[in-house]
């Protein structure tokens, strides 16, 4: 079918310490045992501890899916969070992959790999928590069987990780073979491989996890802290929720879906304010703000959407665009503009002259920067943390917001960073179209031929508080 397995027995032999990680206690990563049952060497479960959070269940049943949205979520609200996913662990390992039988449970020699490949995974784990201070970690992986969940709860106890289970289950045949057609046969696992062929040997391949399956389960598992996801969202269990992050991590799963659908983001028609160069205020539409919005309004009636769904902020520029649409739409005070504080209403020119120290300061770090009497950027994410939940349950959505707002959306539907966020371009009179893909979002921009003035100032290279002011207003928009 494809390329041919390495030798497998030299890489086992390089790697058989990390093989003993899985199947010896007496190997250890930074001098705690792994895979001891012994309470000595426990940690204290400390409020501060950091979260393993460990995916269950059968290929094709979408837990790379969920880790990835998961940890883009647990991102964007402030929880530093890496995915760590085995099948690359393997793929680094074996490098090419042949068929399913490397997955048979008699298979001793891929068994060998897989446990070394596990092991590996939970000492980068143990890495990242120590050296990057990461604060979650998403274990990606099968985890099918009870004795492998066993081990890792174990070296969590030994490390003084918090342990949460995620577990999806799903019988539900188109599913399924929705997820194996869109995701598993286009994986690195079958590059240049005829689509039929791959998804026969996938569907072995599960057959082979089958054999050994446990779920985990309600009894012998009730002292675990755990969520079972049925069906990609038709039912849940969740099982003893221990703090603050996994019950955020409970909520957050119950609201997502997988229905294809839009989501539309467009900052209002252009202000009178924009066209003054001046930051947050309440002001109404410009002419060309009031041709927008009738562009827009038009933009939509074409595009036919099923179920279309409008949300703007209790501010009058939103609304006003809004109102050009000719639907009902919903008012989300969460999606008012970022209050500037003292500086509203000023142009940068003003808050650089009146307040010089908090222009360089708003410079040095504008994710975290808040305006006197206003809000950060930091602020705006955590107040507009309903709006994502909403977003994440409806499915077809347009978004009418604001500069600053969009931002924050945009780099939760793109899983942008922190430091990237404030300085995300979003155009006036532009459309964003966000499809939800296999693993992320596939984005449009959609200019709808009505200019607007350009608000997007660029982050400057000279930030300190003694900086010339010409430098400091260097790179602001132009404005009348």
């Amino acid at each position: 079918m494809c390329s041919v397995l390495p030798p497998i027995l030299l890489w086992i032999a390089e790697n058989s310490t990390a093989i003993q990680l899985l199947t010896g206690p007496a190997r250890t990563v930074d001098n705690i045992p792994i895979g001891s049952t012994s309470q000595t060497a426990s940690v204290p479960q400390l409020t501060n501890s950091p979260t393993l959070i460990v995916m269950v269940g059968l290929p094709a049943r979408g837990k790379t899916y969920i880790s990835k949205k998961l940890t883009r979520y647990l991102n964007w609200i402030g929880f530093p969070t890496k995915v760590f996913n085995l099948g690359q662990y393997r793929r680094d390992a074996v490098q090419t992959y042949k068929n399913f039988e490397f997955f048979r449970q008699d298979n001793k020699e891929a068994m060998q790999i897989r446990k070394a490949c596990a092991s590996n995974a939970l000492k980068d784990i143990c890495i990242y928590f120590s050296k990057e201070n990461g604060q979650v970690a998403v274990f990606d992986a099968t985890n099918t069987t009870r004795e492998r969940r066993v081990s890792i709860v174990s070296f969590a106890k030994e490390k003084g990780y918090k342990v949460f289970f995620v577990e999806s289950i799903c019988d539900d045949p188109d599913i399924i073979a929705q997820n194996i057609t869109e995701v598993k046969v286009s994986s690195p696992d079958y590059v240049n491989c005829d689509k039929e062929e791959a998804l026969a040997d996938f569907l072995k391949r599960i057959e082979c996890y089958k054999q050994t399956y446990v779920p985990l389960d309600d009894e012998k598992d009730r002292n675990l802290s755990y969520i079972k996801i049925f069906d990609v969202g038709s039912r849940y269990l969740v099982n003893r929720v221990q703090d603050h992050i996994q019950s955020r991590i409970v909520y957050y799963l119950m609201n997502i879906h997988v229905t294809p659908r839009s989501i539309y983001l467009t900052r209002h028609g252009e202000s009178e304010l924009n066209l003054l160069g001046r930051i947050g205020g309440d002001s109404g539409l410009s002419p060309r703000g009031h041709k927008y919005a009738a562009s827009l309004g038009s933009f939509l009636k074409g595009q036919n959407i099923k179920d279309l769904k409008v949300w703007t902020s209790h501010m009058k520029r939103t609304i006003q665009t809004a109102e050009h649409l000719g639907v009902p739409y919903e008012q989300w005070k969460a999606l008012n503009e970022i209050d500037a504080g003292v500086c509203e209403e000023l142009t940068y020119e003003e808050i650089q002259e009146k307040h010089p120290e908090e222009f360089a300061l708003r410079d040095q770090d504008k994710y975290r920067y808040r305006y006197p009497k206003g809000e950060s950027y930091e602020d705006l994410v955590h107040r507009l943390e309903p709006v994502i939940m909403e977003l994440e349950r409806q499915e077809n959505v347009l978004v009418v917001c604001h500069q600053a707002v969009m931002r924050c959306l945009l780099a939760y539907l793109l899983d942008k960073t922190s430091d990237e966020l404030p300085y995300l371009k979003c155009p006036l009179h532009t459309v964003l179209r966000l499809t939800p893909v296999a693993y992320g979002c596939k984005m449009e921009n959609i200019f709808l031929n009505v200019e607007a003035v350009n608000t997007h100032r660029e982050r400057p290279v000279n930030v300190d508080v003694t900086r010339d002011p010409a430098e400091a207003l260097k790179t602001i928009p132009d404005h009348f």
